[in-house]
């Protein structure tokens, strides 16, 4: 697999992306671009992430994002729907608004890699239709999918802030660590 050297990528998303709680250096998009320069020297990740954005905001906010990009992005990666999730929004709603999003990547021509989120199963049956969105809006959308951002770093007290729902540097390095292969088989 080759990698251009110096990929531009945009990750967009909420505090998840943002880093919050976190130093610029910790934060997602920083750890994923020094581990993408590890194979492609001139790699770089733009933090694109608004603590507290649900989807509808992050739509709202998107066309002025991508209007003030100095370069097209090779890829986003799209990490939004926990603060969706968090705040009782309508799975169709949240669907509907990444759709949105998506469309309007599809239309710059910028390939994407959703990044899906996973609701408690204590939520029940709105548990089971967030969680089918992800995947389901992938697959018809014929995009990349990871499956869960926060694989590996959900569950365990020791790798979140002291909110208690918020990844920590540590956790932040097994995201990107695990998500790194997607990226660039996304990327090639």
């Amino acid at each position: 697999m080759n990698l251009r050297a110096d990929p531009f990528v945009l990750a967009f998303g909420d505090s998840l992306t943002a880093g919050y709680g976190l130093t610029r250096a910790e934060a997602f998009p920083a750890r994923l671009e020094a581990l993408l320069r590890e194979r492609a020297p001139a790699a770089s990740v733009q933090n694109a992430g608004v603590s507290g954005d649900t989807t509808g905001s992050g739509l709202a906010r998107l066309p002025r994002l991508l209007a003030s990009l100095r370069r097209k992005p090779d890829l986003a990666i799209v990490e939004l729907g926990a603060n969706d999730m968090l705040r009782f929004v309508d799975p169709v709603v949240t669907e509907r608004n990444l759709g949105a999003i998506l469309d309007q990547f599809e239309a710059c021509d910028i390939r994407v890699l959703l990044a899906g989120m996973m609701a408690p199963p204590f939520l029940g049956e709105r548990a089971l239709r967030f969680n089918a969105l992800f995947p389901a809006l992938a697959a018809r959308r014929g995009v990349s999918l990871y499956p869960f951002f926060m694989a590996g770093a959900i569950g365990r007290p020791e790798l979140t802030l002291r909110d208690g729902l918020h990844p920590s540097a540590r956790a932040i390095e097994i995201i990107a660590r695990s998500i790194l292969p997607s990226v660039e088989a996304a990327l090639v």
